[in-house]
């Protein structure tokens, strides 16, 4: 099975936070999404294996990116709240592995690549803004 059929919801979740912060900050282009991705795959590596995380030099903005994207990761770990929720008790979806959304992540970034060499510069946030949130 394909990984966008399995895990369609957490691939859009985590669309989501890249769609939000690129509604806030239009000017993020491609690169900064996939710099931001790569940030997080090590992590959620580095945690895995037990060592610390490389360090990725980020801008402000991919800062608030890596942030909004995490806050999706570690909701779909089961690690946290629903995002922007009020209420601290509801209760999110079946939690995954971190396995499992390096996975996700990975798939992201070969989005990125595929719609960045088709439409250039912002071709994959030009792509996920027209079905995502």
């Amino acid at each position: 099975m394909r990984v966008e059929d399995q895990y369609a919801d957490v691939l859009q979740n985590i669309e989501f936070g890249i769609v939000t912060t690129y509604r806030d900050y239009p000017e993020i282009s491609d690169s900064d999404v996939m710099r931001v991705l790569e940030a997080l795959i090590d992590r959620y590596a580095a945690e895995k294996i037990g060592r610390s995380p490389r360090h990725y030099p980020l801008s402000e903005v991919e800062q608030t990116l890596l942030e909004n994207v995490r806050k999706m990761c570690e909701w779909r770990l089961g690690r946290d709240t629903v995002p922007d929720s009020s209420d601290e008790m509801e209760k999110g979806p079946e939690p995954i592995t971190i396995d499992e959304i390096i996975l996700c992540l990975k798939r992201i970034v070969k989005s990125v690549n595929r719609w960045n060499k088709d439409g250039g510069r912002r071709g994959y946030l030009s792509f996920i803004i027209q079905y995502v949130g």
